[in-house]
This record gives structure tokens, C-alpha cells and sequence, in this order.
């Protein structure tokens, strides 16, 4: 019988710290990675380019940014839920997105993903922290979800064969939409259900992305149902090319005969069987198959070139083997957004296990003969009827069920959204005792009218932006703190010019100034005012280092320290930046990131030979963001030597 119970994995982990105490104004730092530029968007067709234009991210708010994290591990217990029949064993991590960590399947004793040794925070998330390895559930936009280090809500309830299933549930707040994805093993299957529901509460019509990502060792042959993909790299462009051979006769249904990392979004043509497999040399691994709603399917690597091969080391530890990710989303490339129409939902059914094929013909030169008997035998093992009908009676039958015992719990900014507007989410219950600290002062508000202030000489809470919210703020008592959210609100709505004068307002009558003089820097570096920016990062600096200790004052501190002297470096003034830089702690600049910024101070003070010694001393920037070129051209400043490999993060073709 299948069993659902609670378990610990202990691993080598970096603890994630705190959060970025700073309201993430700015649009995701790796976004420019994922972006199409102008001449490739005018040659795609009509719908792909309206979905690559829908709704960009212009702020990661309400969501805070995650960079609190180093890269030194000490073992630490994690709480997993593993679910288990007589031929799987599946291992999922509530309190990390719901990360599925293994799939294992008992009869070979095959590990069947990318199980990740460690656990190591990285800067691929849209709001930071993310991890490798295992099946994770990316929603919200283009990129790693901002629950990708977060807590879900996980309970057991009937699956539809009347055994227990998991379900994970959070309300996802970048596109403020809830969702569910609940997991089940019927009686003797070699196929891990999933099934998936996004749900829109709202009137209006929300923005909709998602993407499974599987990841899996990198010594595999990716098959889809396809003869063309969507290729897109770190060069910005969008091209339909053949699959599987280049030009050169190269196969790229191998991830390690790709020399740059790139994605591959694989053109499936309408009404085939939605699939993708990855199999080693014996023509065994790991195939997923959904209904038809999940249309998209993608194969990621790496590239054997040094900054991919980097990339990967730095992710895990030093020997252990790469990986790729097969993926499945919504749309057809993860560029893209659908429309999810108000009071509507999109749900489908996935499904994850073994396959077997013959070697011969699945990893032969003949792609049509390859992708014939791969999907031969997924029909074999699991008939696509089958998909459709377990879909059809999960929806039908549990995917409303209510939860029966409490695994772990998320958030409350759910409870908070239920509590505002009333929803009824049967399935997904978002109950008031979920709701702590940061959502008191928005429920306050909520039931008088009134936002109550921080403690005395504290900083703001967690903002919300969305319009019922921003509604409510427009009408309440202005004070500075108020008026600091409210802000914030118009920031996020696109109102800038109303949004400085909500700062300005508030700033006059203050307490506490550097929360609204570091909105204001932002403001002024968007409209293109730098030098008054780098003065008011800096102003707001030295106002909170003259305010008494409160808790999380040192990552505050750390945090406009870091905006402060990049602003004035990048004004010109190394002299300020130098003397903001040393007031920080030793602590504080011990950290790679600020390394790197006194790297930037000494090649701006022409001290050439100081910066090349902190390269040769050796730092890590633990929240160096994806796509990022920036240790190469400092290097590039110094010298013509090459860039040693510890600091070859480039992921583009030179």
C-alpha cells in the first residue's frame, strides 16, 4: 500500500540568512539573461511574441529579495515527506518550494534525477536564493520561482484510488494567484502522479507562468516528440532550428555536445502526446509525460566551456557529476505568459517514472526511429489514455478535497488574501492561524482602517502592493510609515511620479528616514539622476548608523552599504566610496560581494596592483547573479592574463 509519512535528510548546507531588509523596487537582476532583443521579436510569430511581451516584471515586489546566505556548510537536518508504494520511493522538501529531492525506484534501484549532495544556496531565483537538483514547481515568471527556498503548506488527503496523496499549496505573490500541486502514487505504479491547479480568485485577468524542472545527470539523451526547438542562449536570441543535428553535424540531444549553455524549447506539433524523456547509455532514465494543457517541453545545459563547467561546480562541491533539466510548461517557451482570465484556473495532470528502451534505436542516428519506439514504450508502460483519465478523476474527485493531517505550513500572506477578499479556494485552505508578525499590521489595517506604525526607531514591515491594498492605503491616516507603503504601492503600480511624492511626503515628518531616502535613490537612478541617487544611498546610510541597535540592523547596514558605494563608484567618486566602505564592519567586508566592491574602489583609485592582490588572495561572491560578466571585466582591467577558472562565470560565447 502506498504511505505517506514525515522523514529527515540531513545534508551540507549554507544556511539561507536573512533576508534583504531593502523593498526590491527594481526588476529581477538576471533578467536581462532571458530577455529577446528587438529584431528576433519582430521575426516571431504573432501569438509567441504577444506572450513574450505580456506583463513584464517591473518590480520583484511584494516579494523580498534572498542574498542572506554564504557558501559555508556544516550538516543540517532537513524535513522531507517521502512518499512510497512497492516500486517508488519519493522524497519531497516542504519547507524548499516543495522541491522533489529523489525518485527512486526500487526494483533497479535507480536514482532517476539529479540528486544534489549538498544543499547550496545561488542567485538564480527571481527574488535570489534557489538550489539545483531534483523536480521543482517554478510559477509566477520567466525564471526560478521566489518559493524556491520557501515553506509550503503540505497536508495528505484521499487520492483519487482512495490512498493517501500529498498536497503542496501557497499563494504565489508576484502575480498574487494560489496554487496547488498534489502528489500520489496509486497501488503498484512506477509512475509518480502530479497533479497541478493555478487558480485566478480575482475579477480581473492575471498573467500566467509555469514550468516543472527535472533535473537529471547530464550524461543522458534528451528525446521529445519534435523535429524543430526554439533555441535560445545568453546572446539575447530566439531562433527555430532543426533538431537533433546542427549544421555541423553535431547531435545537440546530448547536453554534453553543447559547448554554451542555452535552452532548448522543443516545438511540439498539435495533438502529439506531450513528453520528454533522458536516457543513459542503456537506454534507461527518466521520462515525463502530462496532459495536453502542459504544452511546452525543454531541454537546459550547461556547456562544456569553462564558465559552464564552473557554474556547475559552484552549485554543488568539487567531483560530483553535472547535470542537465527537462522540462514542461505552460506555454512554449518560458519566455512566454498566458492569459488566465478572472475566476478561472488551469490545471493538467504530469506524470514522472522510469523507461526502458533499446539502446539501439532510442539512442541511434535516426531520430524519427528514436523518438518512435521511445514513445512505443511509454504508451507500453503508461498508455496516454490512462494520463487523461487519472487527470480527469483527480479533478473530479480530490483535487477539492479537503486537507486531513497538517504536514507543514507556509505562509500567511494566503490567509491574508482570503481574509481581504473573501475567497473560497475549496482544496486549499488558508485558515487566520497561519498568519504571524509580518501580516499583522496589513490585518490591523484591514479591520480599522489604519496602519499601524513600527516600533519606535524600528524600519517598515513587509510591503503589499497589490490595488485592494493600495486602495486601502490611499485612504488611510498619513503618516510617514503609511506613506512609505503607500509608495511603495503607486511604485509597483507604474505610478512613479505619485510614488516620489508619497516618499517626499513622508520623509518631511520621519522618524526613521532611510527606508523613504532609499526609495527616493532608486526613484532618481531610474530617472536617470545618478549623482543626487549615490547622495541619497549615501544619506540613508549614515541615517541608519545613527539610530540605536535593533534587530537585523547588520544586514541593513549591509545592505545600502552595498548600494551606497556602487552608486558613487559608478558617479565617479571613489574617495566617498572608500569612506563609506571602511565605516562597514569587518565582518561585512570580509564578504565576497564587498570584496568585489573594493576591488572596484582600488582600480578607481588607480591602485591596479592592490586590486590584482585581493584576485590572487582569493573571494566568493555567494550571490553572484546568473549571466553575470562582471569578474571578467575587472580582471580584464588588470591584465591580459587569462581569467583564472575560480572566477570564469561567463555563459556566453566570447
Amino acid at each position: 500500500m502506498t504511505t505517506v509519512r514525515r522523514a529527515v535528510l540531513t545534508l551540507p548546507a549554507a544556511p539561507l540568512g536573512p533576508d534583504n531588509p531593502l523593498p526590491a523596487l527594481r526588476a529581477p537582476a538576471g533578467a536581462g539573461a532571458h530577455a529577446v532583443d528587438a529584431r528576433t521579436l519582430a521575426e516571431l510569430p504573432r501569438d509567441m511574441a504577444r506572450g513574450l511581451g505580456r506583463a513584464p516584471l517591473r518590480s520583484l515586489l511584494p516579494t523580498p529579495v534572498r542574498d542572506g546566505y554564504g557558501r559555508d556548510r556544516t550538516p543540517a537536518d532537513l524535513d522531507t515527506i517521502v512518499i512510497e508504494n512497492d516500486r517508488l520511493r519519493v522524497t519531497v522538501l516542504p519547507g524548499l518550494g516543495g522541491r522533489v529531492h529523489s525518485l527512486h525506484h526500487k526494483p533497479t534501484g535507480r536514482e532517476l534525477l539529479y540528486r544534489n549532495p549538498v544543499l547550496q544556496p545561488a542567485a538564480f531565483a527571481l527574488n535570489g536564493a534557489w538550489f539545483s537538483g531534483g523536480i521543482e514547481w517554478n510559477i509566477g515568471a520567466t525564471g526560478h520561482t521566489t518559493l524556491s527556498c520557501s515553506p509550503l503548506h503540505a497536508a495528505t488527503v484521499r487520492a483519487p484510488d482512495g490512498g493517501p496523496m500529498l498536497r503542496l499549496w501557497e499563494w504565489e505573490r508576484l502575480r498574487d494567484l494560489p496554487f496547488q500541486v498534489d502528489l500520489w502514487l496509486p497501488e503498484g505504479s512506477d509512475f509518480l502522479y502530479v497533479g497541478v491547479r493555478v487558480r485566478n480568485p480575482h475579477e480581473r485577468t492575471a498573467p500566467a507562468y509555469w514550468w516543472s524542472n527535472t533535473a537529471v545527470p547530464e550524461e543522458r539523451r534528451v528525446l521529445a516528440p519534435a523535429d524543430a526547438a526554439w533555441h535560445h542562449g545568453y546572446d539575447r536570441g530566439l531562433n527555430r532550428l532543426p533538431v537533433p543535428l546542427t549544421e555541423d553535424g553535431t547531435d545537440r540531444s546530448y547536453p554534453l555536445n553543447g559547448a554554451h549553455a542555452a535552452d532548448y524549447f522543443y516545438d511540439l506539433p498539435d495533438g502529439q502526446r506531450r513528453w520528454i524523456a533522458a536516457l543513459d547509455a542503456d537506454g534507461h532514465g527518466l521520462v515525463q509525460t502530462s496532459t495536453d494543457a502542459l504544452r511546452g517541453r525543454k531541454l537546459f545545459l550547461w556547456g562544456t566551456e569553462r564558465g559552464g563547467r564552473r557554474w556547475q561546480e559552484w552549485l554543488t562541491e568539487p567531483g560530483t557529476p553535472g547535470y542537465a533539466e527537462i522540462q514542461a510548461g505552460l506555454a512554449r517557451t518560458q519566455l512566454e505568459h498566458l492569459e488566465l482570465a478572472g475566476e478561472a484556473e488551469f490545471s493538467w495532470l504530469e506524470a514522472y517514472g522510469p523507461l526502458a528502451a533499446d539502446p539501439a534505436t532510442a539512442l541511434g542516428d535516426d531520430w524519427a526511429a528514436a523518438r518512435v519506439d521511445v514513445e512505443h514504450r511509454l504508451e507500453t508502460a503508461l498508455p496516454r489514455a490512462a494520463v487523461d483519465a487519472a487527470y480527469t478523476a483527480w479533478r473530479e474527485d480530490a483535487a477539492d478535497a479537503e486537507p486531513e493531517s497538517v504536514l507543514a505550513v507556509g505562509s500567511g500572506w494566503g490567509a491574508l488574501e482570503v481574509l481581504r477578499g473573501g475567497h473560497v479556494l475549496p482544496g486549499t485552505p488558508f485558515p487566520e492561524s497561519t498568519l504571524g508578525p509580518d501580516q499583522e499590521p496589513w490585518r490591523e489595517l484591514l479591520r480599522t482602517g489604519v496602519l499601524p506604525p513600527p516600533a519606535k526607531g524600528a524600519g517598515p514591515g513587509a510591503p503589499l502592493v497589490a490595488a485592494p491594498w493600495r486602495d486601502m492605503l490611499e485612504t488611510a491616516p498619513a503618516d510617514p510609515s503609511t506613506e512609505y507603503h503607500l509608495g511603495i504601492a503607486q511604485w509597483h503600480a507604474g505610478d512613479r511620479a505619485q510614488a516620489v511624492r508619497s516618499w517626499e511626503r513622508g520623509l518631511h515628518r520621519a522618524e526613521v528616514r532611510w527606508p523613504l531616502l532609499y526609495c527616493l535613490a532608486v526613484a532618481d537612478r531610474e530617472d536617470g539622476h545618478p549623482q543626487r541617487a549615490a547622495e541619497r544611498f549615501a544619506e540613508a546610510f549614515a541615517e541608519h548608523a545613527g539610530h540605536g541597535d535593533h534587530e537585523g540592523d547588520e544586514a541593513v547596514a549591509a545592505a545600502l552599504g552595498r548600494e551606497a558605494v556602487a552608486a558613487l563608484l559608478a558617479t565617479g567618486r571613489p574617495g566617498r566610496a572608500r569612506e563609506l566602505w571602511a565605516r562597514l564592519s569587518g565582518e561585512v567586508r570580509g564578504r565576497g560581494a564587498f570584496r568585489l566592491l573594493e576591488i572596484r574602489i582600488l582600480l578607481a583609485e588607480g591602485r591596479t596592483g592592490e586590486a590584482r592582490a585581493v584576485f590572487d588572495e582569493g573571494f566568493e561572491v555567494a550571490d553572484l547573479s546568473e549571466g553575470t560578466e562582471v569578474l571578467g571585466e575587472l580582471w580584464a582591467e588588470l591584465t591580459d592574463e587569462p581569467l583564472p577558472d575560480a572566477y570564469e562565470f561567463r555563459m556566453r560565447p566570447s
